[in-house]
């Protein structure tokens, strides 16, 4: 989805989605376990690792970066201090079909939550804490715009760090809270487009043209204290994924490569049958 802007509030499919909006997670189709790897500006290096399946998901997130240059309460630089943190979660969303009562509802409706554990380290001061996440995304029963036929019409909420925050030694770090709203639709069913709408101040649009079911080509903008360019692919061989995103900034640009194994259009028996042949 970085490729695409990172507009990924209001669409469900794959590992990412686990990060993205957790009410997601009631529509994915099956497992999936996919990682990826990004290295910003040669100073800081940001990985994933996650395992999703219908309704539930955990993954971890690494940031490590290099020597920082340290400042006094004056100014006057200090030594340099390296920088790492990272978040464990678990993350869960239930949709309207997965509650009795709300079976009726005339639209389709997804309810998540993402707990996050969390920890840091700014040259040998060390943090730890918790957040919590919640999610919620509904499809809305468009079948065509005009002459354009439209599937997967979607908008999806986000409320990130509702609570929670990280502490120190004598210091208590509230993080931030945000209400993040997107919407999204897929057009002619090869064209995804998807915008996002952060209240904390940024914008995020992209869209994602299919040619065939094997490929996935990506343009986006990322907006927020200066604008970025975002352009990616991505390759699909037999639920094994490749996925890489460009992304512009001031001075620079940084580079992400991901890979996944989506299980969810795996035949176990089929699978089953052929590791028999190899058994004695």
């Amino acid at each position: 989805m970085l490729g695409a802007g990172g507009a990924g509030i209001s669409l469900a499919g794959g590992a990412e989605t686990l990060y993205y909006n957790p009410a997601g997670l009631a529509e994915l189709a099956g497992m999936s376990l996919s990682s990826f790897f990004s290295s910003y500006l040669g100073e800081a290096n940001y990985s994933s690792l996650s395992f999703t399946f219908r309704n539930f998901g955990v993954g971890a997130l690494l940031l490590n970066s290099g020597s920082i240059q340290g400042y006094d309460g004056s100014g006057n630089p200090t030594e340099l201090l390296g920088y790492s943190s990272s978040a464990y979660v678990f993350g869960f969303g239930l949709s309207s079909g997965d509650l009795p009562f709300l079976r009726v509802l005339p639209a389709d409706m997804a309810f998540g939550g993402l707990l996050k554990v969390l920890s840091s380290k700014i040259g040998d001061v060390s943090g730890s804490g918790f957040a919590l996440d919640l999610g919620f995304r509904m499809v809305f029963p468009v079948s065509s715009l005009g002459p354009v036929s439209v599937s997967n019409a979607a908008l999806g909420v986000t409320a990130v760090n509702v609570f929670g925050g990280v502490s120190y030694d004598d210091i208590d770090d509230d993080l931030a809270m945000d209400l993040r709203v997107g919407v999204s639709a897929r057009l002619l069913e090869r064209v995804t487009v998807a915008a996002d709408l952060h209240l904390g101040g940024s914008a995020r649009f992209g869209v994602s043209f299919s040619p065939v079911p094997s490929l996935t080509l990506r343009l986006g903008l990322l907006s927020g204290a200066g604008t970025s360019v975002t352009a990616g692919l991505g390759v699909n061989v037999q639920g094994f994924l490749v996925d890489y995103a460009y992304v512009s900034h001031a001075l620079g640009a940084s580079h992400r490569v991901s890979l996944t194994l989506d299980f969810s259009g795996l035949n176990l028996g089929t699978l089953g049958q052929s590791l028999r042949r190899f058994l004695p």
